[in-house]
């Protein structure tokens, strides 16, 4: 009887061995891509700022500092050109890793500098689908950060403010994956309401935090602690940048 209830045993734990998952298992894939505007509006607006945070949200993510959601691929990206339909470059998640806030900071200055006559989010947005579907990470959710004034430069008729935004164009990144969000960073309240109410999309989330909202971000970083210490800023990320929408915004 012993030596049966020993065989069952034994066979139990084959099982729950072979069913629990593997404790050296991947993470589940995510894409994370942040865009920084470096056109001559933004410069006088939020730039250096916007270039800071970014630096913080890079680190924060790329560390999972306070349980931020730790991104297997990254593109960095600008938005901007001289002529409409500029493609631009992005720089991957290597260029990143290992490294301090501080010298994220360094380089996207080095990397982005606000020169740019123009703010194309159309050509921002279709160097995305191309570089998703290049890199075979179509399905995995898409993290979309833009840092900007939220106001397209190129509109068929800049007299209409409304036209304007519906002729924004994320029609490339619909079918990427079932989780698709752009984040607006940095715009007046106004702008941010016409990306929620005008951009046309589907399956495309659009989530937005203000310039006035984004200046407290500030106010839970503690001055001379280290990134492990910054447990407010992290919180504050999650609940108002890393917000989890659930659908279309009117």
């Amino acid at each position: 009887m012993r030596a049966r209830l020993s065989s069952w045993m034994a066979a139990a734990a084959v099982v729950a061995a072979a069913c629990a998952p593997p404790q050296s298992a991947a993470p589940p894939r995510n894409t994370l891509v942040v865009g920084i505007d470096v056109s001559g509006s933004f410069r006088q607006a939020h730039y250096d700022d916007a270039i800071s945070f970014a630096a913080y949200y890079l680190y924060g993510h790329l560390n999972g500092s306070g349980g931020l959601t730790v991104p297997t691929a990254v593109f960095v990206g600008s938005i901007g050109g001289e002529v409409p339909g500029e493609v631009k470059s992005f720089h991957p998640i290597s260029d990143f890793e290992g490294k301090s806030v501080e010298q994220i900071e360094t380089d996207l200055k080095s990397w982005f500098p606000p020169e740019d006559r123009l703010t194309d989010f159309n050509a921002f947005f279709s160097r995305i689908a191309t570089l998703v579907k290049r890199r075979n990470l179509i399905l995995a959710p898409l993290n979309i950060v833009v840092l900007s004034d939220g106001v397209p430069d190129e509109s068929p008729n800049p007299r209409d403010t409304a036209g304007a935004y519906a002729a924004l164009n994320v029609s490339g990144l619909e079918y990427l994956s079932r989780s698709v969000t752009v984040r607006l960073l940095y715009p007046t309240p106004t702008v941010a309401v016409d990306w929620e109410r005008h951009l046309p999309r589907n399956r495309v989330r659009v989530w937005t935090v203000d310039g006035q909202v984004m200046a407290g971000w500030h106010e839970q970083v503690k001055p001379d602690s280290v990134p492990a210490d910054q447990r407010a800023l992290w919180d504050w990320i999650k609940e108002n940048v890393d917000f989890r929408v659930r659908g279309k915004i009117l």
